[in-house]
């Protein structure tokens, strides 16, 4: 499968997944929230107008502008075929992205002002879905990538630095 189609897949797979558990959200839990774990996790719909896990509360249009940058940005670097691990990142960005600016753009009175339907809350951290989750996989797999993938393949960076000193070769 070619790193185009794993995007395409992952980012897709994602915005599905992601708007179907806001619209069983939307449709169950406007009440009281579910309790998974006392104390700990319940599931509990809230309406975010600022930036993943809560953050930049307010600044929805903004933050709206940026995600279609994102996706822009995303949609070009899927354009070089990048490899499976890198466009699994991209993919897992873009469809987070593109998930919760269909909220920004469906769940507001005017254009790119709606609130992002969040419903995993847990007590130490603030409340979540399933786009936030993917852009926070997405990133860290990307970041980690950057570490580890050399740049001309998906195999681990390995330097051919020859024997060890003392060792003939």
């Amino acid at each position: 499968m070619s790193g185009r189609t794993i995007a395409l897949v992952a980012a897709g797979a994602v915005l599905v997944v992601d708007q179907l558990t806001k619209w069983w959200v939307v449709a169950t839990l406007p009440g009281d929230p579910i309790v998974l774990v006392d104390g700990v996790l319940q599931l509990r719909y809230v309406r975010n107008t600022g930036a993943a896990f809560g953050i930049l509360e307010g600044a929805g249009s903004i933050i709206a502008l940026v995600a279609v940058a994102t996706g822009v940005l995303i949609v070009a670097a899927v354009r070089r075929d990048p490899g499976r691990w890198e466009s699994l990142a991209l993919g897992l960005v873009g469809g987070g992205a593109m998930g919760n600016l269909v909220d920004r753009v469906f769940r507001g009175d005017g254009l790119l002002d709606g609130a992002v339907v969040d419903w995993f809350d847990l007590d130490f951290f603030p409340a979540f879905n399933v786009a936030d989750s993917a852009i926070t996989v997405g990133a860290f797999l990307a970041v980690g990538l950057a570490f580890l993938v050399g740049s001309d393949d998906d195999e681990p960076a390995v330097e051919a630095a020859g024997p060890g000193p003392g060792v003939e070769g």
